[in-house]
């Protein structure tokens, strides 16, 4: 992923107010200047966090051609029954939980109330569970082409989501 500036960051969110674009806690805040430099950006495939003081809102970042698109998430409230897969790394072997993560639109249609979901890694673990290698399926089962084919396929995943967003404004 490529780096961005803590200036970029807070500029790329397409579905917040100004207000809530001034409000976003950005990873590493506590870690004072710098912290975002000190993210390993190699092994990111998006940027995600939680805010820690409202732990139903959640942050990502995706590398658009080069530009950061930011989405304002928030987790929804019910619970599924069953575990469910994320549907950005596609992991069936999950060593955290998933939860539904709801993102109003950008633009007029966000404010109209559309609404564009997705079931992701609770704390947007998917950029490390997709470079872990997959177990072995069958003999001469190719495993790191998988991998790369998983880390391809999460970078589509959270790509389609960010522009579902910004392209509605």
């Amino acid at each position: 992923m490529t780096p961005f500036t803590e200036a970029q960051l807070r500029a790329s969110f397409v579905n917040t107010s100004q207000r809530e674009r001034a409000g976003i806690v950005l990873p590493g805040a506590a870690g004072g200047p710098g912290a975002l430099a000190g993210l390993r950006w190699d092994d990111l495939d998006y940027l995600g966090w939680r805010d820690r003081r409202q732990p139903q809102l959640g942050y990502v970042v995706a590398d658009v051609d080069g530009e950061p698109v930011g989405v304002l998430l928030r987790q929804a409230e019910a619970s599924a029954r069953s575990r469910p897969q994320c549907s950005w790394c596609d992991d069936v072997t999950l060593p955290n939980d998933v939860v539904f993560f709801g993102a109003k639109r950008g633009g007029r249609a966000g404010r109209n109330g559309d609404t564009v979901g997705a079931l992701v890694c609770d704390e947007f673990q998917c950029s490390a569970n997709v470079r872990k290698l997959p177990p072995l399926a069958y003999p001469g089962f190719d495993r790191d082409a998988a991998r790369l084919q998983r880390i391809e396929g999460l970078r589509m995943h959270v790509r389609a989501f960010a522009l579902a967003i910004r392209d509605s404004a």
